[in-house]
């Protein structure tokens, strides 16, 4: 699990390796991704963008952007949280993933929040020790 804090909002991310949806012999390997956010603070905000940098094992990056997750832009009060699975697809054993949110606080405030930067790691890549 991996997880960052930002004015208050907490987001954890928990990848999963998806064997039943890749195909390693044609460079196929998929991800799902099931994600936690949770207002820790005292007052309401919405999610309103996301933007993620998906960065496969050969440093190829992808940006994607656009409204809200899963098709919803969730509105969290004090001490609630959202949770969504989403996936990627990527054509190496491993990569990495990062990104923010783009939130808006009840003042009509936006700012970002963190995602935090985590792995995907797959039976099929060979592991080095740095």
């Amino acid at each position: 699990m991996y997880s960052a804090t930002t004015k208050a909002i907490r987001v954890s991310v928990k990848p999963i390796f998806l064997d039943d949806q890749s195909t390693p012999s044609e460079d196929h390997y998929v991800w799902a991704y099931q994600v936690t956010i949770e207002n820790t603070g005292s007052g309401t905000v919405q999610l309103i963008n996301r933007h993620w940098r998906i960065t496969d094992a050969q440093g190829r990056m992808q940006e994607v952007k656009g409204e809200g997750v899963v098709g919803e832009q969730p509105r969290l009060g004090p001490g609630q949280l959202f949770e969504y699975t989403s996936g990627t697809p990527l054509t190496t054993p491993s990569g990495l993933m990062m990104g923010s949110y783009e939130m808006e606080d009840e003042r009509g405030q936006r700012f970002d929040i963190d995602i935090p930067a985590f792995s995907l790691d797959s039976p099929y890549q060979a592991r080095q020790l740095n």
